[in-house]
């Protein structure tokens, strides 16, 4: 009778129960090890409906993903259309501080320039003169609230709304908010939905502008051609992060851009599993939902 034995090549090595718990304990610390060079990620998160949820309490498992994914040497950041001074609060939650951080939808780009106080300037900011679009919509949303974002990173409105942070923001008259270029144009319409803005914005055209419906009536409006990806491409060039090695996350209409600028260039998209159809599609993966810790079912599996 023949003796059974393993191919030449090849070899096993039985071992206790103990010893297989130390060595995944091992592989695992080194995973996150950033003195173990690996292929460094830009991990860009969006807020609310990925980070956040719509009562702004974390995304479960969120802190721990994260933490995990700086560890492994990766460059966690936020991309948003919230104005800095709300973004700032998002990243100390996060316990991240990164090199750059994407506001305004992409009009403005923070950077941070003290490691020591963590100190953020406007690195780059866009913008636009809003006279002919604020024009145009209060002709077919006269009872809309408008509100726009300054250079400067402050902010001026027509009327209070619940949902908006208005601290350190100035009330004006509607005539006043198009006296000089702006980053961002907000418009919400409590008595309209999502459906009946981008109607109205296939009626009378854009063009002059970028925009992005929210899932209520909510329209944001920013310069022509700036969006998240465009931002991030500035980014990406600034860390020298190859292109392939960028993966994001959102859930709205206004992570399209971002999306399509990701996987044009090889990286990955993906999208939270609430989100509506079209962003999904867009996306070349869908997670869970923001309730269910979809943000931190990908970054584990990093």
């Amino acid at each position: 009778m023949t003796e059974a034995r393993l191919p030449e090549t090849g070899s096993v090595e039985v071992t206790t129960a103990e010893e297989a718990v130390e060595l995944v304990e091992e592989i695992a610390a080194e995973a996150e090890d950033p003195a173990i060079v690996g292929e460094r990620l830009l991990i860009v998160l969006d807020i609310d409906g990925t980070v956040l949820l719509e009562d702004e309490s974390l995304s479960p498992g969120i802190l721990e993903a994260v933490a995990h994914a700086h560890r492994a040497g990766h460059e966690v950041m936020l991309a948003t259309g919230r104005n800095w001074e709300s973004t700032r609060g998002i990243q100390h939650v996060l316990q991240i501080q990164p090199d750059y951080a994407v506001c305004s939808n992409g009009a403005v780009i923070m950077k941070r320039v003290d490691d020591a106080e963590a100190h953020y300037e406007r690195w780059h900011v866009e913008t636009f003169d809003p006279a002919e679009v604020l024009t145009q919509l209060r002709e077919h949303l006269p009872d809309a609230r408008y509100l726009v974002e300054l250079p400067d990173g402050g902010r001026e409105y027509t009327e209070y709304l619940d949902d908006w942070n208005l601290i350190s923001a100035k009330r004006v008259s509607f005539e006043e908010l198009a006296r000089q270029p702006v980053t961002r144009v907000v418009v919400v319409a409590p008595e309209h939905d999502e459906h009946d803005f981008l109607d109205l914005v296939a009626r009378i055209g854009l063009n002059q502008v970028s925009y992005a419906v929210g899932w209520t009536a909510w329209l944001d409006i920013a310069p022509k051609g700036i969006d998240k990806g465009s931002a991030l491409e500035l980014v990406r060039g600034w860390l020298g992060v190859d292109p392939a090695r960028v993966l994001v996350m959102g859930d709205g209409r206004n992570d399209v851009g971002m999306f399509g600028w990701a996987r044009e260039r090889g990286g990955r998209a993906v999208a939270m599993g609430q989100g509506p159809q079209e962003v999904r599609d867009a996306a070349g993966e869908v997670t869970g939902t923001v309730t269910d810790g979809g943000v931190a079912a990908v970054l584990r599996r990093l």
